[in-house]
């Protein structure tokens, strides 16, 4: 599926000067939008998103994007512990991706100024920050106390082992509170490449509402472990949809 949308991008992009047409005027030359993002590397909510846009022809723009995802495992599975909280048992970092992009969209079909739909061609790419903080649960110690908050991780009672466990899936009492970790956070280095197809909407003329799907590519300086039992990759590949609302001028 996401092999399928990469290539769907990539000839839209290049077939995109034979497409473009030419209104013969500006509508708008600037835009600012933010949305909320669903990916296939996160959960409910991948993360959000903000762009500019600044016209440089009648039919192409200049865009500056940043991005703020939560990037997880594919084997992450949420369950319930003993005492009911929820955690995800075998995770041992969350990964925050915070992403600069710089690129281009190309008008395909332009809407009229209220009403239609306009579908642009997107593609963006630049550098990413990965924030990697440990994943907290909390752990009983005993006499079905609510358990005290520590790093998933090896269980420091087997380290000396032969052959060391996770924390058992009944020690597990929840998981810890949120942000619970960030300041033991470290950070690693990226790109990423974007490429989708915009669908703009709205009735009125300085406001504009839509959704982009498209797929991303995201590729770090050395791999990084989310659940040691499982394998771990410096690269992620995902499918999107964004849902964003904006202001043009």
């Amino acid at each position: 599926m996401q092999r399928k949308l990469i290539l769907i991008s990539c000839l839209v992009l290049l077939a995109t000067s034979g497409f473009a047409q030419s209104s013969g005027q500006y509508e708008y030359t600037k835009e600012f939008i933010w949305g909320v993002n669903k990916n296939t590397n996160g959960g409910l909510i991948g993360g959000f998103v903000m762009k500019f846009s600044s016209a440089i022809s009648e039919t192409q723009f200049r865009t500056i994007g940043f991005e703020l995802m939560n990037v997880k495992h594919p084997k992450e599975f949420r369950r319930n512990s003993v005492a009911g909280n929820p955690f995800i048992y075998g995770k041992s970092n969350y990964l925050y991706a915070i992403r600069a992009q710089y690129g281009r969209d190309f008008i395909l079909f332009r809407k009229s100024p209220q009403q239609g739909v306009q579908i642009n061609a997107s593609i963006a790419a630049g550098p990413t920050i990965g924030i990697v903080a440990p994943y907290y649960v909390k752990v009983a110690s005993g006499g079905g106390d609510r358990g005290q908050a520590v790093p998933f991780g090896y269980d420091p009672r087997t380290t000396g082992s032969s052959n060391p466990m996770l924390y058992s899936y009944q020690s597990i009492t929840g998981t810890g509170h949120l942000f619970q970790g960030l300041g033991e956070s470290s950070i690693k280095p990226g790109l990423n490449l974007k490429a989708a197809m915009v669908f703009e909407l709205g009735s009125f003329k300085s406001n504009v509402t839509g959704f982009e799907i498209g797929t991303l590519i995201e590729a770090y300086a050395g791999q990084i472990e989310l659940m040691p039992e499982e394998d771990n990759r410096s690269m992620f590949i995902s499918a999107f949809i964004t849902l964003f609302y904006g202001h043009r001028k």
